[in-house]
């Protein structure tokens, strides 16, 4: 589904196009939107995709009026998913008003989506250092007040998405096969980056035990039933955090990562001796090294635009340093639940997915999605029903009571 010849707008338009499975948007909404964008014009892509969404959420407004539940829900959904790609251009520090603005609108379209929804997700704060994380607790479908406890995800992002995305990624897959899910935007992430600058930190596990306590409050959650999925750097973030959490009963690493440094060091333009050195350098000697990536627009918005904000960085140079701070090698052995690791046929953030997998001790299971099922890719976008049966048909047998 091509819409644009530019590589960094055609990634951010599949964004929008992956989610019509789970209704988030429409082929013939996204074609007419492109049909106006300049190729490689930020103004025009952040403009015609809000105009968009302002036309569907009128009509989730007018349906709403009428009192025609269903036909304004699926368009608040829509409505919020449109507005979230008008602002991935705009990614950086400081930080855009028109980001803000959209991101704004699309929190107020998704919560008018979630209040038509039956039953409907309600909006959490989990107390974060003397702060708070938002999120939305998703309960299964077809739950009514006083049900008993349900098996909960608690679904860990990546770098650029946020609660919404994660509502088609991880909510709707597992409300439908009765668990409750739990998502949650964490520091670099979604509206803790936006709205409260909170930057991306490695210890998840600072991060992820917090959440646990607050969803071992909420109503319905089974405590011996805690499931942790974790999508993209959420493939890093997941481990490290259950790495200090005990109460997880199952993992899911999408797809498995190792330490950051190394995922891509060896493909840095570095001199062989500086690149010996890493990460023990002052990282103003690898900027200059470093520039001629910026070329690429896709490479530029993901090191620049996107890392440098999320991690609360000034320079590619000390970019490429901290991310020696974000390691598994240090902490696997710690992980004690069962395992599911994921490895997607030509995903180069799956890389070093086996070895994620041949260091851990606890049982573990690793799965591969393939070209030949249509489920190559990162994070398997284009095929995430391969996925969901995959990966939650594993969670139903792990969480299965064990015969006496």
């Amino acid at each position: 589904m091509r819409l644009f010849e530019d590589p960094l707008f055609q990634m951010f338009s599949e964004r929008a196009l992956m989610t019509m499975t789970g209704g988030g948007a429409e082929y013939g909404e996204c074609l007419l939107t492109s049909r106006r964008i300049t190729e490689g014009d930020v103004d025009s892509w952040h403009r015609e995709w809000t105009a968009t969404a302002a036309m569907v959420e009128g009509w989730a407004t007018e349906s709403a009026g009428a009192g025609h539940q269903v036909s304004a829900r699926e368009a608040y959904l829509r409505a919020s998913t449109y507005l979230r790609i008008s602002y991935y251009p705009l990614y950086g520090a400081p930080v855009d008003p028109r980001l803000t603005e959209a991101a704004a609108r699309e929190r107020t379209c998704f919560a008018r989506f979630a209040e038509l929804c039956e039953p409907p997700p309600t909006p959490v704060e989990v107390p974060f250092e003397g702060g708070f994380l938002d999120g939305y607790l998703c309960p299964a479908q077809g739950t009514a007040p006083g049900d008993g406890p349900r098996p909960t995800v608690i679904a860990v992002n990546g770098y650029d998405s946020n609660v919404h995305e994660m509502y088609w990624a991880h909510a709707l897959p597992a409300t439908r096969r009765g668990y409750h899910c739990l998502l949650v935007d964490g520091p670099g992430q979604g509206l803790a980056l936006v709205g409260q600058g909170l930057a991306l930190r490695p210890d998840w596990e600072t991060v992820l035990r917090p959440v646990v306590d607050h969803a071992l409050t909420l109503p319905g959650v089974d405590p011996e039933r805690l499931v942790v999925i974790g999508w993209s750097l959420g493939g890093y973030l997941a481990p490290r955090g259950v790495s200090g959490e005990p109460r997880v009963a199952a993992l899911v690493a999408d797809p498995g990562q190792w330490d950051q440094l190394g995922n891509f060091r060896d493909s840095l333009p570095l001199p062989p001796d500086l690149q010996a050195r890493l990460p023990d350098v002052d990282p103003a000697e690898l900027d200059e090294h470093l520039a001629p990536l910026l070329a690429s627009p896709v490479l530029h918005w993901k090191l620049v635009q996107r890392g440098l904000w999320v991690h609360g960085l000034g320079s590619l140079g000390e970019y490429v340093v901290d991310t020696d701070r974000y390691r598994l090698s240090d902490v696997v052995e710690k992980i004690t639940c069962p395992t599911l690791v994921v490895i997607g046929e030509g995903d180069p953030v799956a890389a070093h997915a086996e070895k994620l997998y041949e260091a851990l001790r606890c049982p573990k299971t690793l799965v591969r999605f393939t070209a030949a099922e249509g489920a190559e890719g990162h994070c398997e976008s284009w095929n995430r029903s391969r996925y969901n049966q995959r990966v939650f048909d594993w969670l139903d047998d792990v969480l299965a009571p064990k015969s006496p």
